[in-house]
């Protein structure tokens, strides 16, 4: 498009213009409104999040995984494998990886505040969580990935728009995996509540009042 806007400018004579029609023109009148529509679902997904975990910090730490794994999943489109392309279709698929690779932090982080509110520290639980939670993060990934092969491979009419959506989903998911393993305990430790002192002032009270 910027091609043709470019040759246009330096072809056509004074006084005309140009137009757009099939995929490009719902493109060009989409995209604008795309990043209206990113903001909304990341909003809406942060207080969802801020809802569950009654706490602003949690969703910030489920959420940093987001930009890195749409980041991955660009590197992909950027290098136009398979013929993709950021449109209409590789948007939409954005937009779900969103919401599907914040199921990772939400494993982590909710077992790390469980065992927090146990008596153990912040760097125990966060641990113990990146160990346990590993097998069902790896599981998830491999579920959702595996689930949106037949979106690469299809064939036929409409196989080009379930391409971009697949191929999206899938290396984003993959390369947001990744970070999550290692990003989110980062971040766990330097931002998530400590928990593990209400526990312990809480239990230290119970004992007073069983005392008296």
């Amino acid at each position: 498009m910027s091609y043709l806007q470019g040759l246009a400018a330096t072809t056509l004579p004074p006084g005309y213009s140009i137009d757009y029609g099939g995929l490009t023109r719902q493109y060009v009148q989409e995209s604008s409104g795309f990043v209206t529509t990113f903001a909304l679902a990341l909003i809406i997904i942060f207080l969802c999040l801020a809802a569950l975990f009654e706490s602003f910090r949690d969703p910030l730490i489920i959420l940093v995984s987001v930009p890195m794994s749409i980041a991955g999943a660009l590197v992909f489109v950027s290098l136009g494998i398979g013929g993709a392309s950021l449109n209409i279709y590789s948007e939409v698929g954005l937009v779900t990886l969103m919401g599907l690779i914040s199921k990772h932090g939400i494993l982590m982080v909710e077992f790390a505040n469980a065992l927090q509110k146990e008596g153990k520290s912040k760097r125990e639980a966060i641990e113990a969580a990146a160990g346990i939670r590993l097998r069902p993060i790896l599981m998830t990934t491999a579920a959702m990935v595996l689930g949106v092969v037949p979106l690469i491979t299809a064939t036929g009419a409409g196989a080009a728009s379930r391409f971009q959506m697949g191929l999206v989903i899938a290396t984003g998911l993959s390369i947001g995996t990744l970070f999550t393993l290692f990003v989110v305990p980062a971040v766990y430790m330097l931002i998530a509540a400590d928990h593990s002192k209400a526990a312990t002032g809480e239990a230290a009270d119970l004992a007073e009042t069983e005392t008296a």
